[in-house]
């Protein structure tokens, strides 16, 4: 079951990918594309071409994990500057607003605490 947590890294893949990759395929674009290791516990997101499909990938000590989404009507939205670089981090509020297809360019974050330490 997906979880989505603050606490939790979520890299957006900024190319387009083959979404009928499984583990062995995905996780070998993370490891050669992106050089990045796998074992992290980081989420690594992948979009297809259309926008209608979504694939995360984590790694969960003892196996991957995978959460997949096939939209049957509209497309994910995705945040400005996807396609710059190799990858994107987002946030967990972000990626909460994809999967439920909220418009992040209307999205409005009023103002909030935060410690001075982080």
């Amino acid at each position: 079951m997906l979880q989505i947590h603050p606490g939790t890294r979520y890299l957006l893949y900024s190319k387009w990918a083959d979404v009928r990759k499984s583990f062995d395929g995905l996780s070998g674009l993370i490891t050669n594309e992106l050089k990045m290791p796998i074992e992290s516990g980081d989420v690594f997101i992948f979009l297809n071409r259309r926008q209608t499909h979504i694939k995360l990938l984590q790694w969960e000590g003892d196996g991957f994990g995978m959460y997949y989404k096939r939209l049957e009507e509209g497309t994910f939205e995705l945040p400005a500057g996807f396609m710059e670089g190799t990858h994107s981090e987002i946030s967990s509020k972000q990626l909460s607003l994809i999967l439920q297809g909220v418009s992040l360019k209307k999205a409005f974050y009023r103002k909030r605490y935060t410690s001075p330490e982080g």
